[in-house]
């Protein structure tokens, strides 16, 4: 009688101890911090390292649990940033020092990696329309663009550095997803575009019927889109941004070696995509993600004289009222080591 009891105690105290188990694994479970980041526009190949650290665990790895957003607009990121919606996201450099020129004081935001060492701005026209490889073949010419984008803001400093008009063409105010179309129709000589995202173009019309006006051929040296981070991240929580950039990073040098893993886990998240147009889209990418400075100061790092000198552009065809130093834009304490940003 009393064996029989001592087994039925037994019994009962391990079933009780296995029920409660789960409980104390849960509890002793890493907390992970969460992230919203927001794309500067859609899901494509151009992005595809957010989507390889995601699906390869490296964001969990550094103990944080990052949600990807599409974006509006590389312009609208800044906004969605500093109302607090968003912790991090995607945006342009010439917008952000525009935006802080009219919020003076601590800074909202600040760009924490520089993405697109160079911006990948571009005027793509037909050439049966009589637009060559010369910026003077602009001249007269109609150009569709989105109302508010960054290559159609960025237009006057181009314009500036050639001396030429900034009117010297027409304006066609086109939503984004309808510029490939009015192109191919002939409906306008020719459009702006990131170069990356022009693929979608280049895929319905011959690249040989095509001019590529890309700004850096101008001599414009613009810095383009940067992984952007809120004030209170960037003094709250430095080593979070810092988690976030040695996972991203990780997986943009990977992205550099071999993009097929990327391509596919940007495509897990948007099964619409066509691998080989996003595969060609991410090599254009890697022309401005890794430009010539990157040679030296590796990946997501900059050149203070270019900043001051974009800064001063701005500043001179806006007409900003302030103009922010060039420390204010940009906080690059939290990137990782040299070595590891190497391509």
């Amino acid at each position: 009688m009393k064996r029989r009891l001592f087994l039925s105690t037994a019994t009962s105290s391990l079933l009780a101890s296995s029920l409660a188990a789960p409980a104390v694994w849960a509890q002793s479970a890493p907390r992970l911090t969460p992230i919203k980041f927001t794309l500067d526009f859609r899901i494509t190949g151009q992005t595809s390292p957010f989507f390889l650290a995601q699906s390869k665990g490296y964001y969990r790895d550094e103990g944080l649990d990052v949600s990807i957003d599409v974006g509006a607009g590389s312009v609208a990121s800044i906004t969605r940033i500093a109302s607090g919606v968003y912790q991090m996201g995607l945006g342009d450099i010439s917008s952000l020092i525009e935006f802080q020129s009219s919020t003076p004081g601590t800074p909202l935001v600040q760009a924490v990696y520089q993405y697109y060492n160079r911006a990948p701005f571009a005027i793509i026209g037909r050439k049966d329309r009589g637009i060559t490889q010369d910026f003077a073949s602009l001249q007269g010419k109609r150009i569709a663009a989105a109302a508010v984008e960054s290559t159609r803001r960025a237009w006057p400093m181009v314009a500036r550095k050639l001396r030429q008009s900034p009117d010297m063409f027409q304006w066609v105010t086109t939503d984004f997803s309808a510029r490939d179309n009015v192109v191919v129709r002939g409906d306008v000589d020719g459009a702006t575009y990131f170069h990356d995202s022009a693929v979608s173009l280049f895929a319905r019309m011959p690249l040989a019927d095509l001019s590529v006006l890309r700004y850096t051929d101008a001599g414009v040296n613009l810095y383009g889109n940067a992984i952007l981070a809120s004030n209170a991240m960037v003094t709250q929580s430095p080593q979070t941004v810092a988690a976030f950039l040695r996972a991203t990073n990780r997986a943009i040098v990977e992205a550099f070696a071999d993009p097929t893993e990327a391509i596919a886990a940007t495509r897990a998240r948007e099964p619409i995509l066509n691998a080989a147009v996003e595969l060609e889209r991410w090599r254009i990418s890697t022309e401005y993600i890794g430009a010539a400075d990157t040679r030296g100061h590796g990946l997501g790092d900059i050149r203070k004289r270019l900043v001051e000198d974009q800064v001063d552009s701005v500043a001179e065809v806006f007409a900003l009222k302030n103009r922010p130093a060039a420390d204010g834009i940009f906080n690059l304490s939290m990137l990782p080591p040299k070595a590891a940003r190497m391509v």
